[in-house]
């Protein structure tokens, strides 16, 4: 091994002696946030309602 090699293993082996469990908390969920899912489902109902209303006003067809 050479002289330039040994800094970078050093570091190596003190990065992991020091590493700890920040950002590792078990991956516990908070609760279901029902006025966001409400409001996701209200924007899908409204977009299929938009889709609906297109294809009718247009007479679209896809055996055109």
């Amino acid at each position: 091994m050479s002289d330039h090699d040994q800094p970078a293993m050093h570091h190596a082996d003190t990065h992991d002696a020091g590493h700890d469990e920040h950002g590792h908390d078990g991956g516990a969920l908070g609760p279901i946030d029902w006025a966001m899912w409400g409001a996701g489902l209200l924007g899908v109902i409204i977009a299929i309602v938009t889709v609906a209303a297109v294809v009718a006003a247009t007479g679209f067809a896809f055996n055109a």
